[in-house]
């Protein structure tokens, strides 16, 4: 057994529906400007050729939602409703987007929560904005559908409610990037893995949480999440 200088860090899971094993997550990679009517009430536009991509640590996932901390360092927390594509296997080289879907374990929702105050300061300077969307408990994630019993994933609607108010709302087929070329743009900066979360972009409609909101998210059919700000 090897030994090490202080404790080996838990690996973050998330459960799987049908099933008593867990789903162990590697990375934690985000898609931004994924839906255009998002990208416009941001202020940004949308490029067909060059996805925006960003990245969580795995260890900012909350496994099932719950109570989610209201994080240090922020006046303006809001919320991001996403579709989290989990992979079970990986890519060597470019994966083609017609092979894309073949490294799908499975399917769930999330909230990308973002500092939204720290992430305008970085933008406004030209840095990195790495404060505003990757820190503690920033991607509570629901349970995983696998792939086999989702059915069609991509005719439903994802949405997002707020103390019993719709927040967010959108439908998945109006994707800038389908889920293939994410993968594929993916594959082509990184070696995807087993083990692998990606957000893929929210609708319109992100706005403020508080301490206290209750928040409830989901895809129609498919899976929900909810919990509260602490």
């Amino acid at each position: 057994m090897t030994r090490t200088v202080i404790p080996v860090p838990a690996t973050p899971c998330l459960p799987v529906r049908g099933s008593d094993a867990l789903f162990p997550v590697r990375r934690i990679y985000c898609v931004g400007r994924n839906f255009a009517e998002h990208a416009k009430e941001m202020g940004a536009s949308v490029d067909r050729g060059n996805p925006v991509f960003f990245m969580k640590p795995a260890d900012a996932v909350v496994p099932g939602g719950g109570s989610v901390p209201y994080p240090p360092g922020t006046r303006d927390l809001h919320h991001e409703v996403e579709l989290v594509v989990a992979l079970d296997r990986g890519s060597e080289g470019v994966v083609a987007v017609e092979r894309a879907l073949d490294l799908v374990f499975g399917y769930g929702v999330g909230l990308d929560l973002t500092r939204r105050d720290l992430q305008a300061a970085a933008k406004a300077k030209g840095l990195p904005w790495d404060t505003g969307k990757g820190f503690d408990h920033s991607a509570p994630a629901s349970e995983l559908v696998p792939a086999a019993s989702a059915g069609d994933v991509f005719s439903r609607r994802i949405w997002l409610t707020v103390n019993g108010e719709l927040r967010q709302q959108g439908q998945l087929g109006d994707m800038v990037f389908s889920v293939a070329e994410v993968l594929h743009e993916l594959s082509k900066l990184f070696a995807l893995k087993a083990g692998d979360l990606v957000f893929m972009g929210t609708p319109s409609g992100v706005a403020a949480l508080a301490p206290e909101d209750h928040y409830h998210a989901g895809i129609d059919g498919l899976v929900e999440l909810s919990g509260r700000i602490v």
